[in-house]
């Protein structure tokens, strides 16, 4: 089996911390095969990982995390910037276009964008994939949540870290079947529901710090000349 990170944050991100070298390091360290830096509504860090991701001996899988009017969608596959704040029906369309899949994280947690108190079931169940397993949780509620969703709906699964700093990369993995060896074989195995979900819960500790970091990360964008 590959074991695929599918979810993690470079400093990019507005509420990341590390350069992409550092995440493509972790992978490599904890035996991942393919990464994906999907960077809330940027694009360029993910190319320079997928880039680079042969020299680790990984998979680089391109893609970002997309704020739609509705929440977060995870754009994987894309190679050009989805543009933030378009309808959830569009930002499904465009991530199509551009030759990826539409991945639903954190669907059942609103504090964290999660889009499922905006969209109704069906339109939630269009994506072509839904996380079910986030590592960044503290009761689990929102995860079982995710996968009874899922489940009921015959929906393919995916699991993601959630990494806004480099030492959680890998603590949630989608797993595929090896002959999927190449960053279009994952995303069809995953489209075609051949996929299972490992996952790890993000120590509550370093969950605080990474939400604290990124608060004062965001704040500190925010100031006049940033």
């Amino acid at each position: 089996m590959l074991s695929v990170e599918l979810h993690s944050h470079s400093e990019l991100s507005y509420d990341g911390r590390d350069p992409i070298e550092l995440l493509l390091e972790q992978a490599e360290a904890v035996g991942l095969d393919a990464l994906a830096v999907t960077d809330h509504d940027e694009i360029d860090a993910s190319l320079r990982a997928a880039a680079a991701a042969e020299e680790y001996g990984l998979i680089g899988i391109p893609g970002m995390e997309v704020s739609s009017a509705a929440g977060h969608v995870l754009a994987l596959g894309v190679e050009e910037l989805v543009p933030a704040g378009l309808s959830y029906d569009e930002t499904l369309g465009r991530i199509r276009e551009l030759g990826g899949i539409a991945v639903v994280p954190h669907p059942f947690q609103a504090s964290r964008h999660g889009v499922a108190a905006h969209v109704g079931r069906d339109q939630l169940a269009a994506a072509d994939a839904i996380e079910v397993y986030n590592s960044r949780l503290f009761t689990g509620r929102s995860n079982r949540q995710a996968e009874g969703f899922a489940e009921a709906r015959g929906l393919p699964m995916t699991a993601g870290s959630d990494a806004h700093i480099a030492e959680m990369v890998g603590q949630a993995v989608t797993e595929v079947d090896a002959r999927y060896r190449s960053a279009e074989g994952i995303l069809d195995a995953v489209v075609d529901g051949r996929t299972s979900v490992v996952g790890r819960r993000t120590p509550w500790v370093i969950s605080v710090r990474q939400f604290g970091g990124g608060i004062k990360r965001r704040l500190a964008s925010m100031l006049p000349g940033r």
